[in-house]
């Protein structure tokens, strides 16, 4: 009863619709992925916050830069509208026939001392403007010009528009800059009516370089000044080959107004915003490295994600150790108690880890040993029992088959048959000489045929219709067998067979040698049994001994296994003679093999 209730509570405690295996990996999975699908969103909106802003910063400073520009040039165009009304200029534009040399002077001097103090406002933005008179064919200006005055040099240059040239044609590495020429002509731009006053303002693309530089140094960027047609002004420390690429990429799509774009470089995200100069024409553009700067929340979310995939790998790992080194034995343990109640106490359970389930195991295979070897000692002592109970039967009856085996003898002596006499005397004192050494439990199948011979001749002269048939191969008969092992299954023939028919009489034994078992088959051609019959007496003979049933066959089956082990047994079918087969089966030891 303790054996069962431990094995229906392991099975209650321990097995279910799914492993714990499976159920540990199952809670492993259900644990990640809720944890992977929320940081994953979190990461998708941080990352999607961070980019707009960024964008939204890189367009509101790129666009303050632009209008600091503008505005400069406004103060510039402003300046020169301002100054073409300057006593000084307009008397500078006028005829001075009337006025001596130092007044001239006094006058050309005044006109350059404003321009240069409006040009040395501001360091970082240095301006060169230039006062150009038709009427008298002169020019004055707050830089070193190359030439004079160059009237077709005015006429050129008067779009009305900042233009970005080298000054003056014929002096080639002169460096660019920026021009605006204003007259107070009201005749259409391009046009001199002789006596106009022009306005030259400019300045150096270097005022461009200090703006990005300043701009840069404050951001992540690379900006630089752009305009389809011409070189591009960089800031002074650019990156020359990514700026060559981007330039590139630009000419192949022209910026809008203001426009942002992320441009796959050299296998390296960029954002790039650009914003259009309302004076010059010009775009400028600004490159802002997106790995750089979104880098550290791709690289959080990849070590995050390497970081989940250890812990996956760590805890199916420890699944795996704990099914290995857990669940396994407690399986292998199960195993073995169900084995254990279903009757096989040979169960043996090994373990190659020296933990507690060896301790277990060992344990197990204590308890197994003492259980098998008890159920043996039982089991022996009830064949001892049967044996017994046996030999008391055969001694009750053997004085009665004495008897009737005397009375014949008398009769035949009356009658005069010395044969007979001779004959029943003769087999009766090899039968009783047999029977009666017990000191030996096995004997040769070839001894055991002789007494089947004494005795089958006894019951023949007895019952004239017996008739039997002995048919044995000469190297079965020195196989060793358990001692009167097929004298009580040929009486069994003989009582229950020949004896319950008047119509029969003939038993047959046979043998046979074949893959590694003996065989010998026992046949009659009496009633028999029927199929269920059948049946139900080889079951009986594989199931343990109870009181309502007979013990000599199962005791017989009993004396084979323990000669020759489990595959050793008796089996009951019809005989082809009609009656009944019993067959005898054993298995050859390996030495007599």
């Amino acid at each position: 009863m303790g054996l069962s209730k431990a094995i229906n509570f392991a099975k209650e405690k321990s097995w279910s619709r799914f492993s714990l295996f499976a159920k540990m990996n199952s809670l492993i999975i259900v644990l990640f992925v809720p944890i992977i699908i929320v940081y994953t969103y979190s990461n998708n909106v941080t990352y999607d916050v961070v980019s707009k802003e960024l964008q939204e910063s890189n367009t509101k400073q790129l666009t303050f830069l632009s209008s600091q520009i503008d505005s400069r040039i406004n103060q510039m165009m402003d300046f020169s509208l301002v100054f073409s009304k300057d006593p000084n200029v307009r008397k500078f534009n006028g005829l001075n026939m009337w006025e001596d040399r130092y007044d001239h002077m006094q006058t050309r001097y005044v006109i350059q001392e404003k321009m240069m103090l409006q040009s040395g406002l501001t360091d970082i933005w240095p301006s060169r403007y230039a006062v150009y008179s038709q009427q008298n064919k002169d020019v004055i200006s707050n830089y070193d010009k190359p030439t004079g005055y160059d009237e077709h040099y005015l006429k050129q240059n008067m779009s009305g528009k900042w233009t970005y040239s080298d000054g003056q044609s014929g002096y080639p590495g002169k460096t660019k800059a920026f021009y605006w020429f204003y007259s107070d002509s009201i005749a259409p731009q391009g046009t001199f009516t002789g006596s106009d006053l022009v306005v030259e303002a400019s300045f150096s693309y270097e005022n461009i370089q200090n703006m990005l530089d300043t701009y840069k140094a404050g951001g992540q960027g690379d900006p630089f000044f752009y305009h389809k047609g011409d070189k591009p002004i960089l800031n002074r420390s650019a990156d020359q080959r990514l700026t060559g690429d981007l330039i590139t990429y630009l000419n192949e799509h022209s910026p809008d107004n203001s426009t942002q774009h992320v441009v796959k470089l050299e296998n390296k995200n960029y954002l790039v915003s650009s914003v259009k100069s309302t004076n010059l024409d010009w775009y400028l553009v600004d490159v802002v490295p997106l790995d750089r700067i979104l880098g550290p929340i791709s690289g959080s979310r990849n070590l995050f994600y390497v970081s989940m995939l250890l812990l996956f790998v760590v805890g199916i790992s420890a699944s795996i150790l704990l099914y290995r080194n857990v669940q396994q034995p407690i399986k292998k343990l199960i195993k073995g108690l169900r084995r254990v109640q279903r009757g096989d106490y040979t169960v043996r359970l090994h373990s190659e880890d020296q933990n507690e389930f060896s301790f277990l195991f060992h344990r197990f295979n204590d308890m197994s040993h003492q259980i098998q070897d008890l159920i043996e000692n039982v089991f022996n002592e009830k064949i001892r029992a049967r044996e017994a109970t046996l030999k008391q039967l055969q001694a009750q009856i053997n004085p009665h088959f004495l008897y009737n085996c005397l009375g014949y003898i008398i009769n035949m002596a009356q009658m005069k048959d010395e044969e007979a006499v001779v004959s029943m005397a003769y087999n009766l004192s090899a039968y009783y000489r047999y029977t009666t050494r017990m000191e030996r439990d096995t004997a040769t199948l070839d001894d055991e045929v002789k007494l089947l011979i004494n005795y089958l001749d006894i019951q023949k002269l007895r019952n004239g219709r017996i008739d039997y048939h002995i048919d044995i191969p000469k190297e079965m008969l020195k196989q060793s067998i358990p001692r009167l092992l097929l004298q009580p299954i040929v009486e069994n023939s003989v009582i229950h067979g020949v004896g319950k028919s008047y119509s029969s009489g003939e038993i047959r034994i046979t043998g046979e040698t074949t893959e590694g078992f003996c065989r010998v088959y026992i046949d009659d051609d009496g009633p028999g049994l029927s199929q269920d019959q059948q049946e139900a007496l080889n079951r009986k003979m594989r199931e343990p001994l109870r009181e309502e049933m007979g013990c000599g066959l199962w005791n017989t089956n009993q004396r084979l296994i323990h000669q020759f082990g489990n595959q050793s047994f008796l089996y009951f079918r019809e005989s082809p003679l009609g009656g009944f087969r019993t067959e005898i089966i054993w298995e050859i030891p390996a030495q007599e093999e």
